[in-house]
C-alpha cells in the first residue's frame, strides 16, 4: 500500500483498538469463568436443585450400568472398562461442561470405531481415549469450534444411520448366541449371520426377542391421569414416566434375576456376562507401548496403527456431543469451543483411569433431560451411582445375559435411524439427499470412517458446485415497444462463478434489445466477478447493445473495482 494513502493514519489506531478489545475479552474474568462453567452455576446452587439433580443422576446411573457393559461388549474390552468410561468423564464434564443435559460416557458408535484396534490389544482403548482427548482439547484451546459448522446435517444423519445399522447387525451374534465372528462391517455381520445360522441357541434367542418386545411395550405404554383423577393415579402416572425412561435397567434387572434363579438350581441356559473385575481402576498414564503377537509396539508405532482413519474418532466424539447439546439446548446457543474443551478434558483425564473413549450419549441425555436435571451436577451424581455399582455391586453383574444386552443395543440403534429426513431432503434438496445416501452406502459397505470422509467430500463438492453455478433469476417484460430482460444477481458471488455470470448475461444479448442487471439483492462479489461484469458492460456498449445496470449493482461493482485498483 502506498504511504500517501489517505486511509493510512486510520489503520494503526484501528488495529490497536481491535487488538485491545480481543486481549481484554480473552483476559477478562468472565472469559475465564466461561471456560470453567462450574464457577458460574455452583455459587447459585440451591437445595431444591440438589434434589432434582440427585433424582436425575440416580435414574441415569441405573441406565448407564447395563449400557456401559453392553458397549464394552461392542468394543471388545472388559466390562468394567465401559463402566469406568461412565464414571470419570461424568465427573470431569461436571466441571467443564456447558450443558446441563449432556451425559458423557461410552457410546455405540465410538465402541464400534475402536473395536478393530482393541482386537489387537486392549491397550489401544486407553490410548485412543488419550489421543482423542489431546486432539479435541487442542482444537478447543485454539478456538476452532466453528469448524464443526462445515459438517452438514445430511452427513451427520447418514453417518449415524450407517453406524446404527452396523452396530445393530453386529449384535446378532450375541442375540442368537451364534458361533463365528460378529463382523466388522454391516455386510460382513449379515454374511456371518447366515453362514452360522445353524448354530442358533433357542433359550438365548427367546430371551433376546422377549427383551426387545418388553422394551417396546414399556416405551409406548402410558398411564394417563385425566383431570380430577385420584391422587394415587396422578402419582402413578408420574412415576411411570421414570419407569419408561429407565426401561433398559428394568429389563436387564429382570433378565438377571431370572438367570440368577436358574443358576441356583445349576441351570445355565443363557450366555452370561461373567465375572467383572470390580473395584477402582488402575490410576496412571495410559499405555504408550503394547505387545501385539509377541511384538512390542512403541508410541509412534501405535500411532501408525491408528493412521489417518484414527482422526475420525475425535471428529465423531465432538460431533456427537455438540449435536446432542444443540438438540436439548432449545433456543439457547451452544458454545462449540467450550464443548471441545469439556469433551477433550473428559477423554484426556479419564485415560489415566483405565477408561475407553467417551462423549455425549443421546439416550442418557434424553433421560437426564426428562428426569428434570437442573445443572451439570446431575452428571456427577450419575457418575457416583455407577461408581457405587462397580465397587459394591459388581458380583451381581455376573448374571446379566448377553442376549438381553444385545436387545438393549438393537432397540437403541433402531431409534437412531433417521428415516424422516428422506422426505424432507427429497422435497428441499435432492443433492443433499444424494450426500446422505452416499454416506450411508460407503459407511455400511466399506467402513464408518470412510463413510463420513466420503460424505464430507461429496458435501464439499456440492457446495463448490453451488458456488460455481449460482442461480440467476431472469424475467422478460415489455416496456413500450422494447423487449426487456432483467437478470437478478443474488447473494454472494465468488470468483468461481465469474465466467458463469458473463455467459448467463450474454445468452440474452441477441434476444432482447435491453438487458437490466439487477443487483439490489447482491450481498457481495469477488473482484474477478466485478471485473468481468465491467468488461461485459464495455463490450456491449461498444457493440451498441443497451445494458442498463440498476444503480445499486453499478455502485457495488464500480466501488469494488475502484477500491481494488487503489490497493494495488
Amino acid at each position: 500500500m502506498n504511504s500517501d494513502d489517505p486511509r493510512q493514519p486510520l489503520l494503526g489506531p484501528r488495529r490497536e483498538n481491535k487488538f485491545r478489545r480481543v486481549a481484554s475479552k480473552l483476559c477478562s474474568v468472565q472469559s475465564w469463568k466461561s471456560r470453567l462453567p462450574i464457577t458460574i452455576w455452583l455459587p447459585k446452587y440451591k437445595f431444591n436443585y440438589l434434589i432434582k439433580d440427585l433424582i436425575a443422576g440416580i435414574t441415569v446411573g441405573c441406565t448407564s450400568i447395563p449400557q456401559g457393559i453392553a458397549y464394552s461388549m461392542v468394543a471388545g474390552v472388559p466390562p468394567q472398562v465401559g463402566l469406568y468410561a461412565s464414571i470419570f468423564p461424568g465427573m470431569v464434564y461436571t466441571i467443564f461442561g456447558s450443558s446441563k443435559d449432556v451425559c458423557a460416557g461410552p457410546t455405540a458408535i465410538l465402541s464400534v470405531l475402536i473395536a478393530k484396534y482393541v482386537a489387537l490389544s486392549v491397550d489401544f482403548a486407553f490410548f485412543a481415549a488419550f489421543m482423542t482427548g489431546i486432539i479435541i482439547l487442542l482444537l478447543g484451546i485454539l478456538q476452532l469450534g466453528f469448524l464443526l459448522d462445515f459438517i452438514s446435517k445430511p452427513v451427520i444423519s447418514g453417518f449415524t444411520t450407517a453406524a446404527a445399522l452396523q452396530i445393530g447387525a453386529g449384535q446378532l451374534k450375541a442375540l442368537f448366541r451364534l458361533s463365528g465372528s460378529s463382523g466388522e462391517t454391516f455386510m460382513s455381520a449379515i454374511i456371518n449371520f447366515f453362514k452360522n445360522i445353524s448354530t442358533i441357541q433357542l433359550y438365548d434367542t427367546l430371551l433376546g426377542i422377549i427383551s426387545i418386545i418388553l422394551l417396546y411395550i414399556i416405551q409406548i405404554s402410558k398411564i394417563r391421569a385425566p383431570e380430577g383423577s385420584s391422587t394415587c393415579l396422578v402419582r402413578t402416572s408420574r412415576a411411570w414416566v421414570y419407569v419408561v425412561s429407565a426401561r433398559n435397567a428394568f429389563v436387564v434387572l429382570g433378565a438377571s434375576l431370572l438367570a440368577f434363579a436358574l443358576y441356583r438350581y445349576d441351570i445355565v441356559p443363557f450366555n452370561l456376562t461373567g465375572e467383572i473385575q470390580g473395584g477402582l481402576p488402575y490410576f496412571g498414564p495410559p499405555p504408550f507401548s503394547t505387545v501385539v503377537n509377541n511384538v512390542t509396539l512403541r508410541f509412534e508405532e501405535m500411532l501408525a496403527v491408528f493412521g489417518p482413519s484414527g482422526l475420525v474418532m475425535p471428529l465423531v466424539t465432538i460431533l456427537e456431543s455438540v449435536a446432542i447439546a444443540k438438540a436439548f439446548a432449545g433456543s439457547k446457543p451452544v458454545d462449540g469451543t467450550q464443548e471441545m474443551i469439556a469433551v477433550g478434558a473428559c477423554n484426556f483425564l479419564s485415560s489415566f483411569a483405565s477408561a475407553m473413549p467417551a462423549t455425549g450419549s443421546f439416550t442418557r441425555t434424553a433421560l437426564n433431560h426428562a428426569s428434570g436435571v437442573v445443572t451439570p451436577a446431575g452428571s456427577f451424581f450419575k457418575a457416583c451411582t455407577v461408581l457405587l455399582g462397580v465397587t459394591l455391586l459388581s458380583p451381581a453383574f455376573f448374571f446379566i445375559p448377553r442376549s438381553t444386552l444385545a436387545a438393549v443395543i438393537i432397540v437403541a440403534m433402531i431409534s437412531l435411524i433417521d428415516v424422516a429426513i428422506v422426505k424432507k431432503l427429497w422435497k428441499n434438496s435432492k443433492a443433499e439427499l444424494c450426500v446422505w445416501g452416499v454416506t450411508i452406502l460407503v459407511g455400511v459397505f466399506i467402513g464408518l470412517e470412510y463413510g463420513i470422509a466420503v460424505g464430507v467430500a461429496f458435501d464439499a463438492v456440492r457446495a463448490l458446485l453451488a458456488a460455481a453455478r449460482p442461480k440467476f433469476y431472469t424475467e422478460h417484460i415489455k416496456v413500450g415497444n422494447k423487449d426487456v430482460t432483467t437478470v437478478s444477481l443474488v447473494g454472494t458471488l465468488s470468483y468461481a462463478c465469474s465466467e458463469h455470470v458473463v455467459r448467463t448475461v450474454s445468452l440474452h444479448r441477441y434476444e432482447h434489445s435491453v438487458i437490466v442487471l439487477d443487483g439490489r439483492l447482491l450481498a457481495s462479489c469477488d473482484f474477478g466477478v466485478a471485473e468481468n461484469i465491467i468488461t461485459l458492460i464495455s463490450d456491449l456498449d461498444a457493440a451498441k447493445h443497451l445494458l442498463s445496470p440498476l444503480f445499486e449493482v453499478w455502485r457495488r461493482i464500480d466501488r469494488t473495482v475502484t477500491v481494488f485498483h487503489k490497493c494495488i
